[in-house]
């Protein structure tokens, strides 16, 4: 079989599990915005300086986990909406951000029960041996299940979290079967997954936001303006949600990628399985391409 073969026969398989795997996994074909648009523009001027670069808590040590860290955000769109991230198309230079969707819903604590992994250390370990700056996108429920990895992840300066909600209920109907959030409980879940991440000991979050199933129109956008975060799509889909060929998943990247490209992947291993294997064919290609590892807060800050 060819690799064009081959591709479209993976793509037709994860197109007919796309809702399954968006109901608990988030990251389809594409963006789903209704009637709001993606908005490209420069970081806000009163935007803070570089993220802070925050090292690994010794032995014993408590870190201090408070708000968001510093990292540079976009100024709001129009009537103050939140502004929307997907690629930094003005990018001449080979930047690439690996971001990774780390998913769990607030009803799934009985399958974690039961021996379902929503996680996935091995990928993070990956990640740190090829040292790739990444960016991860946790839900607050995630980081209850799972508060030694968070605190891990969020005190390793290799990564940043980003927000995913803490339910990843939907903020816009429909949405691949997602219940919907209103605009309060929307606002209220958002606060929470901070919250999570505070309780666990993360220290390098980052007021990004990813859209549960990438979906939102401009009541979600306006829910969101007095939590003062970006909120981060993607324009390259990885094809990982309940993806059984590794080599398929990477050929989906490489096919995509362009300079200030940003790649939704994810970190779930019951959803996403093949992941870390995939991980290691993209990165040395795209390296071999000329390309270099950048977190999104690296992108919207240039």
């Amino acid at each position: 079989m060819t690799t064009s073969v081959r591709k479209a026969a993976v793509v037709a398989v994860l197109g007919a599990a796309l809702g399954a795997a968006l109901a608990g996994c988030g990251g389809g074909t594409a963006p789903s915005r209704g009637d709001g648009q993606a908005r490209m523009g420069s970081p806000a001027a009163s935007a803070p300086g570089a993220p802070q670069s925050v090292s690994p808590a010794p032995s014993g040590a408590s870190p201090q986990a408070g708000p968001p860290g510093r990292a540079p955000t976009m100024a709001p769109g129009p009537n103050g909406l939140t502004p929307v991230f997907e690629r930094a198309r003005q990018r001449s230079d080979k930047t690439v951000a690996l971001t990774f969707d780390a998913d769990m819903t607030s009803d799934q604590g009985p399958r974690a029960a039961s021996g379902e992994r929503f996680d996935n250390p091995e990928l993070i370990s990956t990640l740190r041996r090829l040292q790739v700056p990444s960016t991860i996108f946790m839900t607050g429920r995630w980081a209850e299940e799972y508060p030694d990895q968070a605190k891990s992840i969020g005190t390793d300066p290799n990564f940043e979290i980003a927000n995913h909600s803490y339910s990843h209920h939907a903020f816009k109907a429909p949405c691949y079967g997602l219940p919907t959030l209103d605009d309060e409980a929307a606002r209220a879940d958002v606060d929470r997954a901070f919250a999570a991440f505070r309780t666990a000991g993360a220290v390098n979050t980052v007021p990004y936001f990813r859209f549960p199933g990438g979906c939102y129109d401009d009541r979600a956008l306006h829910s969101l303006r007095e939590a003062k975060v970006t909120a981060v799509q993607w324009d390259v889909v990885s094809g990982d949600a309940f993806a059984q060929d590794p080599d398929a998943v990477a050929e989906q990247v490489l096919a995509g990628v362009k300079p200030g490209s940003v790649v939704v992947m994810h970190c779930t291993r019951s959803a996403a399985p093949v992941t870390e294997e995939a991980i290691r064919k993209i990165v040395p290609e795209l390296r071999a391409r000329g390309y270099r590892f950048v977190k999104v807060s690296d992108l919207i800050g240039k």
